[in-house]
């Protein structure tokens, strides 16, 4: 009895051992940044938004997916930064309206 509590008390301190010294040989890189959920780039100031099919246009923020490349419009309804309606005092939400998009991948060529 007692030698098997020896051996098995030898293995847990091995992969104790092992689990230890495995970051000092191979050592995780960092990362100066964390990359967000939503890699948005938001253009400073407010653009006169133009729907793509020439419908409506509307004055709003612009936004760039850096994943994609896709760049969206979110509606301020009006020159200010965030949007507004004066008609009511509830907070309003902005839902994005595609725009186009940039061909990022065409930058390797």
């Amino acid at each position: 009895m007692k030698n098997t509590t020896n051996v098995l008390l030898l293995v847990i301190a091995l992969a104790l051992v092992a689990i230890a010294i495995e970051p000092l040989l191979k050592p995780r890189p960092t990362e100066a940044q964390v990359m967000a959920d939503y890699p948005l780039y938001f253009e400073p100031g407010v653009f006169l938004l133009r729907a793509p099919d020439g419908t409506s246009q509307i004055y709003g923020k612009m936004a760039i997916d850096l994943r994609t490349g896709k760049i969206w419009g979110f509606p301020t309804y009006g020159q200010q930064p965030y949007p507004v309606d004066i008609s009511t005092t509830k907070p309003i939400t902005s839902r994005p309206v595609l725009l186009g998009r940039f061909a990022i991948e065409d930058t390797d060529r």
